[in-house]
């Protein structure tokens, strides 16, 4: 399974941590933008400088590999150099 991911009823699930709210922010924009151009929408939570994402296919019934593929383009669209 992708860095830091986990899988827990029936979803990838994984929480990124930022400097502040502009960085976490900027980097949801970038998976918005991704998840729109592959037609695969991720649920997500923020609040302030995190972001928690459940990933998964709910026309499947669970994990899939278009989640597996959208948790890696996730990890890629993470600027960080340490997270």
């Amino acid at each position: 399974m992708e860095d830091g991911w986990r899988e827990a009823d029936g979803a990838l699930l994984k929480s990124f941590r930022f400097r502040d709210f502009s960085e976490a922010f900027g980097f949801l924009a970038r998976v918005a933008l991704h998840a729109e151009k592959v037609d695969h929408h991720p649920e997500f939570t923020s609040v302030w400088n995190r972001v928690d994402f459940r990933l998964t296919s709910h026309d499947r019934g669970g994990v899939t590999e278009r989640d597996h593929a959208l948790a890696a383009a996730i990890d890629a669209l993470d600027q960080r150099t340490s997270a």
